[in-house]
C-alpha cells in the first residue's frame, strides 16, 4: 500500500513557491508514495514533475470555470480556465482524463463550484474530493463525503499543499497503481485519511501570490 496526495500545487500555480524537484524531496521524507499534481491552469508543473520523479505523478489541473472550479486527473494538455462546467467536463473527457470536484462544500473558499453548475454535471463526474486539508470547517469535507457515498463516485483526498509544511496532510491509503486503469482499481480500494491544515495558511498563500504578481511572473520551475 501506498500514501498517495492527489491534490498538490508546485511554483506553476499563481500561488505556491514549491519547485518540482523540492516537491519530490518532501515525498520522499514524508512517505508519500504518488501524487496528483493539480496545478491552477495550467499542467506545466505536473508534466515536469511526472518526468523526474521516481514515484507515480498524475497529470491534473484545478481548472477555473465560469462557475467555479474543477479538477482533471490524467490530461496530457491543458484545459483553458473560464470555459463553462460543461465545456470543461467535455475538454477532460476528450484526454480520457477523469472529472473530479474538489472540495465540493467549502463555505469559505470562493472558488467553490456553484451548487447549481455542480448537480447540473454530476452524471459525468467520476471522482468527488472528500477530504481536503485547506477545508476550514470539518463539516464542508463530511459532506462530501455523503455526497460522494450517495452518488457511488470515486472518493479522493489531498492537501491542496503550496508550501512545504501542507503537503501530505491528506491522502489516500491504496495499492500501487501504474496507469489511469490501475489508479480507478486502486482507489476503490483506497481508505481516505488526513488532518486540516492551520486556516493561517490562506494568508500565507495571500502573500505568495502577490510576491510573485510583483516579481512579475507565475511559475519559478
Amino acid at each position: 500500500m501506498i500514501k498517495a496526495d492527489l491534490h498538490v500545487h508546485t511554483s506553476a500555480s499563481r500561488d505556491s513557491m514549491l519547485s518540482p524537484e523540492e516537491l519530490i524531496a518532501l515525498c520522499l521524507r514524508r512517505g508519500i508514495g504518488a501524487l496528483a499534481v493539480t496545478d491552477h491552469n495550467h499542467i506545466a508543473g505536473a508534466l515536469r514533475l511526472r518526468e523526474i520523479a521516481p514515484f507515480p505523478v498524475i497529470v491534473g489541473e484545478e481548472i477555473q470555470t465560469t462557475c467555479g472550479e474543477i479538477m482533471g486527473l490524467f490530461l496530457e494538455e491543458t484545459v483553458p480556465k473560464n470555459l463553462s462546467p460543461e465545456e470543461t467536463v467535455i475538454r477532460i473527457k476528450e484526454q480520457g482524463g477523469l472529472v473530479i470536484i474538489p472540495h465540493p462544500f467549502d463555505r469559505v473558499r470562493r472558488s467553490v463550484l456553484r451548487r447549481d453548475a455542480l448537480y447540473a454535471i454530476l452524471d459525468q463526474v467520476d471522482g468527488i474530493e472528500v477530504f481536503n486539508a485547506r477545508v476550514t470547517l470539518p463539516n464542508d469535507n463530511i459532506r462530501a463525503r455523503a455526497l460522494a457515498e450517495e452518488r457511488g463516485l470515486l472518493q479522493t483526498a489531498g492537501s491542496d499543499g503550496h508550501i512545504a509544511c501542507e503537503i501530505g496532510n491528506a491522502w489516500v491509503e491504496m495499492p500501487e497503481f501504474e496507469d489511469k486503469e490501475g489508479f480507478l482499481h486502486a482507489l476503490a480500494q483506497g481508505r481516505v485519511h488526513g488532518s486540516l491544515t492551520n486556516p493561517f495558511i490562506h494568508v500565507i498563500g495571500t502573500w505568495v501570490k502577490w510576491h510573485k504578481r510583483l516579481k512579475g511572473k507565475q511559475s519559478v520551475l
